[in-house]
């Protein structure tokens, strides 16, 4: 039987995503409600500029005393959809204490003090959920949280910031320079007019923080990520990944040792072969790989931003909590139990492309051999161009540590015929 009662939900932020959230609540209420068990009902909607007309919401709605609509004791649910760090902390930890669950898509405030908002979640037996926080569309969190609960998940990695893979994807397709393919996607929309959270990976890093919080169910805070943009990736490093069967992404990564006793997060370019299935995906998707022991490898692919595929991340977590909310249950909450400790970036071990400018006479390429072998640092195979006086010489390396590889490097740099270090780029997913 239907509860007749509506569920009330406050939702805070009516941008892009927020009026989609709107607007599908009101067209799907039918649906929603039937899903649900009880009828769903917009209560209010917190924004900066009221003055703003928003097509399909009523007025009396509307207000920018976000405060004091979460606290107004008879919300049942409270959907986060502002972003950054405050107001965003302060108004759902307020939301727990007067009784209303949480809905969130804010990546920044859930890397940064996810722990602390579980356990203001937990004191007050109440939800907080973030499918919408990473990849969009893609359902990625609920996966992670249970239906993989139990597994033992070893690595997740993934594409997960559309705007850096547009521009990959141009510069790859068609040869375009970083600046050119960058300009593209700001005029489609696909780039912000200041897009150095998205090209400087701090957005990438801190999905990564939550993907590998709950992976390996441990705390995993921003801090921790190891994090490298990919504004020096350059037509040449495309050219030289062709030459190797490769294409480049900017991947976060978020792995287990293989002893089982710590874990690394990282988000940096990345060379990965053409047979990868991450190396298929096109323009603004995005795509998360995982790998665990039972289930084997997973891939979840789909469109990882955008107003309606976020706000469907966000309406499945809704009904959700709102199901949770009508049996008086609550949700899976935070897993750190395992406490594994999160190893620095020097001890990661991969491979590495290395181009080095130097001089084009003989003996040059014993000099460097030397070098990588002094450090411990093998050889997979090295391949030389000549003109002129000056070469280029690209090393691949077995794997080794980013420690050792920074030793050699700095070794290299110090070595007459070396001329500079053109480029150096992991090698991922083999």
């Amino acid at each position: 039987m239907m509860r007749t009662r509506p569920l009330k939900v406050a939702l805070l932020g009516c941008g892009v995503v927020g009026s989609e959230v709107a607007r599908i609540m009101t067209t799907h209420a039918d649906d929603l409600a039937a899903r649900i068990g009880a009828p769903v009902e917009l209560a209010g909607v917190a924004v900066r500029r009221p003055s703003r007309v928003r097509e399909g919401i009523d007025p009396e709605l509307v207000t920018t005393d976000a405060t004091a609509l979460v606290k107004r004791g008879d919300i049942d649910v409270v959907v986060e959809v502002i972003g950054g760090i405050e107001p965003a902390r302060t108004l759902i930890t307020s939301a727990f204490e007067h009784g209303a669950s949480v809905v969130s898509a804010n990546k920044a405030l859930l890397a940064q003090d996810g722990a602390a908002l579980h356990a203001a979640a937990g004191e007050h037996g109440r939800d907080l959920y973030y499918e919408a926080a990473v990849a969009g569309a893609i359902p990625l969190i609920r996966p992670l949280r249970e239906s993989l609960a139990g597994d033992k998940i070893n690595r997740v990695m993934g594409i997960v910031n559309g705007t850096t893979n547009f521009i990959l994807d141009k510069m790859d397709s068609t040869g375009a320079g970083y600046q050119e393919a960058l300009d593209e996607a700001t005029a489609l929309g696909y780039a912000e007019a200041d897009p150095t959270a998205d090209v400087e990976g701090f957005d990438a890093a801190a999905k990564a923080a939550i993907l590998a919080g709950i992976a390996f169910h441990t705390r995993v805070r921003l801090d921790d990520v190891y994090r490298e943009g990919m504004t020096e990736v350059t037509a040449a490093d495309f050219a030289s990944a062709k030459e190797m069967g490769c294409t480049i992404k900017l991947l976060a990564i978020c792995e287990r040792a293989a002893d089982g006793g710590s874990v690394t997060a990282r988000v940096h370019p990345a060379m990965i072969p053409l047979s990868h299935p991450l190396a298929s995906v096109r323009g603004a998707y995005n795509a998360v790989f995982v790998e665990s022991d039972a289930a084997g490898q997973l891939m979840f692919y789909g469109p990882g931003a955008g107003g309606a595929p976020t706000a469907s991340a966000v309406l499945g977590d809704l009904v959700a909590v709102c199901r949770n909310r009508l049996s008086g249950a609550t949700g899976p909450g935070e897993s750190a139990y395992a406490a594994l400790p999160v190893s620095p970036t020097g001890e990661v071990v991969t491979r590495y492309h290395i181009s080095l400018d130097v001089a084009d006479k003989p003996g040059v390429l014993a000099q460097v051999a030397t070098v990588f072998a002094e450090h411990g640092v093998s050889i997979d195979t090295v391949r030389q161009q000549g003109k002129d006086g000056e070469a280029s010489l690209v090393v691949v390396t077995h794997r080794a540590s980013d420690a050792s590889l920074t030793g050699t490097v700095e070794a290299l740099r110090k070595l007459d015929t070396v001329r500079g270090v053109a480029s150096i780029m992991r090698v991922e997913g083999e």
